[in-house]
Order: C-alpha cells, then sequence, then structure tokens
C-alpha cells in the first residue's frame, strides 16, 4: 500500500494504457486498479448521452402499422418536398 501511495500517479497511467493492478496489503488483495470497462451501449443511447439526440418515448414494439387503401407514390412526394420545402410540415 505504501508503494501504491508513493507512486499512485504511476500507477494510473498504467491503468489507463490497459494494464490491471492488484492491490494487495499484508500479501492480502484489497483492491484492483484498472482501465474502465466499457459497457455495451446502443447508438442511441451513446448519442443521447453526449447531447446529440433526444430520446422518444414512442413504444416501438407495440407500434401497429395498417395498410394504406390507396397507392402512394413514394418518389413523386419526395420530389415535391424538395421543389418545394415549405409543404413540410414543422412543430
Amino acid at each position: 500500500m505504501s508503494e501504491l501511495k508513493a507512486h499512485l500517479s504511476k500507477y494510473l497511467r498504467m491503468a489507463s494504457r490497459g494494464s490491471s493492478i492488484l492491490v494487495k496489503d499484508r500479501h492480502e488483495p484489497i483492491a484492483q486498479i484498472g482501465p474502465p470497462q466499457v459497457e455495451a451501449v446502443s447508438w442511441r443511447e451513446r448519442m443521447a448521452r453526449q447531447g446529440r439526440l433526444r430520446l422518444g418515448t414512442q413504444k416501438w414494439a407495440a407500434l401497429k402499422i395498417s395498410k394504406l387503401d390507396r397507392v402512394v407514390d413514394i418518389q413523386a412526394s419526395l420530389r415535391a418536398v424538395r421543389e418545394d420545402p415549405s409543404e413540410v410540415r414543422r412543430r
């Protein structure tokens, strides 16, 4: 422990580079210092934590998609929006 106290910054640098340091007191392991464990996070959560995305409240698993009773030409709709941006609804 006295070695750790005397050279803490050295051991923290080692940990930041990927080393794992076992701390012992009287030959008994009491702690372990190492790099932070990376948790698996979806891209949505990662962007939300960075403030680049606001997560919605929609429950997508419960979403039911119904068929339209008419045919829609998506390409024509997109062209119309590109030609006249005022057609885009804004909140």
